[in-house]
């Protein structure tokens, strides 16, 4: 089956840093589905893996963790799925990915592919939705209030992947007012579009811009980007006994700004549950069919900003270079495999 991966970890800029393979097709054992890929989306993860995983020597590390396709085998301990559904996921972190024609995955995280969108605005959105969905209602909590905190929702990085979809999320399911950072002037239009209240510049100092909004101080912030820039401004800004959230990976982390008003700190890494096989994993089941119904009723758009064509080496190198340039707003999608 056609694939893609690397055997080494170069610059996006090499010809080598991702190439076209040739490999056998998957088995389908246990509770594992075999996805015909139709559609993939590229993410920050994708990047970096590429630059910080070192494949075994000889083996090819095929990348991608988010698909959209149709499910050509089951395996026998299977109970959600046929051959034939259209489904949707984020995939396994330790497990080949998604860059791939075929593709297994553990049904339990799996969700059915929203009708009324394409396989490429479909995989636009799971490892995103995913992202968001667990940070807002499973870490921070955003449905239960924060005493004598606004209900209100600063999210930077709003025109990010993630932010994207976390808008639509938060407007979709919550009456909190929503703050998004964006600097240039397509992203503050595109996050406006998303449904975004309000919207600060990143660039400059963040709690005068949340100040001046006359609204309070929001009860809940969701760093998506640069968390470490940001930590002094947060802390300033941010409700006593108020909710922070992240997901980037700074190099350090002070935490000490926040004691003083007993803020609570929490990482989200959408493949815990897929890691660790939790009790609760087939939950991201239930996340993705959920966001599909918001989907299918216009609740919740696809974030599918930009096709980058078919699913090859020179077209997924391009991808993680536009990400890589921190210029790419909403998702990056690929479909279909050469013949």
């Amino acid at each position: 089956m056609k694939a893609i991966g690397y055997y080494e970890s170069l610059p996006s800029s090499e010809p080598n840093a991702l190439v076209d393979l040739d490999l056998p097709k998957p088995v389908a054992t246990g509770h594992d589905l075999l996805v015909e890929v139709k559609a993939v989306s590229v993410n920050p993860v994708d990047t970096k893996v590429r630059v910080n995983r070192t494949p075994r020597e000889g083996v090819a590390e095929v990348l991608g963790w988010d698909a959209a396709g149709v499910v050509a085998a089951v395996g026998p301990d299977v109970t959600t799925y046929a051959v034939g559904d259209h489904v949707w996921y984020a995939g396994d972190i330790s497990r080949p990915g998604t860059n791939s024609a075929f593709h297994l995955v553990d049904e339990r995280i799996v969700g059915r592919k929203p009708e009324s969108l394409s396989f490429p605005e479909a995989a636009a959105l799971p490892l995103t939705s995913l992202t968001a969905y667990e940070m807002l209602f499973d870490r921070l909590k955003v449905d239960q209030p924060v005493a004598g905190g606004a209900a209100a929702v600063l999210i930077i990085g709003g025109a990010g992947g993630v932010g994207s979809i976390a808008i639509q999320l938060l407007r979709a399911l919550t009456d909190l007012t929503v703050i998004a950072t964006a600097s240039r002037e397509e992203t503050r239009d595109w996050v406006t579009d998303l449904g975004a209240h309000h919207v600060i510049d990143h660039r400059q100092p963040l709690a005068a811009q949340i100040d001046a909004q006359k609204i309070g101080a929001p009860s809940f912030v969701f760093s998506t980007t640069h968390s470490d820039t940001y930590i002094d401004d947060v802390a300033a800004l941010i409700a006593p006994q108020g909710r922070y959230g992240l997901i980037d990976d700074p190099a350090q982390f002070n935490i000490m700004p926040f004691k003083s008003k007993s803020i609570s700190i929490h990482w989200e890494l959408m493949y815990t549950r897929s890691l660790f096989e939790t009790a609760d994993m087939s939950r991201q089941r239930s996340i993705l069919n959920e966001v599909a119904q918001l989907v299918d009723r216009g609740a919740v758009r696809s974030t599918s900003a930009r096709d980058m064509g078919e699913v090859n080496a020179e077209n997924l190198r391009k991808a993680h270079a536009l990400l890589e340039s921190g210029k790419a707003k909403g998702k990056l999608t690929l479909s279909g495999f050469a013949t």
